[in-house]
């Protein structure tokens, strides 16, 4: 059985028009859920709708109220706001297209596919398709969903398309009030050439099941324990990993040395077989071999590391 539509209408690109679907990308990963509990009863505490000066209320007799002045609300009824008139509620024109490249990854929110809603659309639909495709662009609209008007992206992925979310301006923050204090500074060549090479190290291709939330495993491990211990009180070591705070009480470049050396040491043999040690004298690891300079240079004197308050 198919899934349901998350929204059904049309894309329209000047004077065409195609009957599209599209449906939720992405799903909610696993949760640990906690309830509040009475301890002296071990009973979960409940919550009930109550007014001020009135106590506990029917659901039935709760409305939704804009607050137009303290104190003072406009009461709607459901089937008024569901009669908004909005011409994206049904369709999204598309009325710019940009390079990908143009849309900062801030703005980009939730991701959505997009299929034809019949036989009839998909020529129309394969059409825009390879069109977007063709020129390399992205299609922007916009779209109202469930309470709200949303910019939206529309892109090729394979067969159908892609339909992204996007956050309006007014929704990110500025990152010049984050990255305003951080100097600007050419870092030392030495050490910019060991951390690329610690990146080219562990540089492969993304696997994303190989990946999952730790955390949970943590917490369900941690939750069968405190079954098996009857309720009694288990505090995990929390003193160790701790970032350290103040300067920079680390010697950046051994810690670079020492990432490199460990990296080495952890990678697979080659398939080669391996000489005897006596005819061939061992390699020098790429750390190594930077930090040592040649008979014929001066070595280069090492910057002092800036402390940071």
């Amino acid at each position: 059985m198919a899934a349901r539509a998350y929204w059904q209408g049309q894309i329209r690109l000047a004077l065409v028009s195609i009957p599209v679907e599209i449906h939720t990308a992405t799903k909610s990963g696993a949760v640990i859920s906690f309830k509040q509990i009475h301890e002296p009863s071990g009973k979960p505490v409940h919550y009930e709708k109550v007014v001020t000066g009135v106590g506990p209320v029917d659901p039935d007799e709760i409305r939704k109220g804009y607050e137009y002045e303290k104190g003072s609300f406009v009461l709607l009824e459901q089937d008024e706001i569901d009669a908004v008139k909005l011409d994206s509620k049904k369709t999204l024109e598309l009325t710019q297209f940009v390079d990908a490249s143009e849309i900062d990854v801030l703005y980009y929110e939730k991701p959505y596919f997009v299929v034809p809603a019949d036989d009839l659309a998909e020529e129309a639909f394969i059409v825009l398709r390879e069109a977007l495709r063709r020129a390399k662009k992205v299609g922007l609209g916009q779209l109202a969903l469930r309470g709200r008007e949303y910019v939206v992206s529309l892109k090729p992925c394979g067969r159908g398309m892609i339909l992204e979310t996007l956050r309006y301006a007014d929704e990110v923050h500025k990152s010049q009030g984050f990255f305003r204090d951080i100097p600007d500074q050419t870092p030392d060549p030495d050490l910019l050439d060991l951390a690329t090479a610690l990146i080219d190290k562990k540089t492969a291709a993304f696997h994303p099941q190989d990946y999952h939330d730790r955390y949970i495993d943590a917490l369900r491990d941690l939750v069968e324990r405190k079954r098996a211990a009857k309720g009694a009180h288990i505090v995990e070591d929390a003193g160790e990993d701790k970032p350290a705070k103040g300067g920079n009480v680390v010697d950046l470049m051994a810690a670079l040395k020492k990432s490199m050396e460990r990296g080495a040491a952890a990678a697979p043999a080659a398939s080669a077989p391996a000489k005897p040690p006596a005819k061939k004298p061992p390699a020098k690891s790429l750390a190594k071999a930077k930090a040592e300079p040649k008979p014929d240079d001066a070595p280069a004197p090492r910057k002092a590391a800036r402390k940071r308050a």
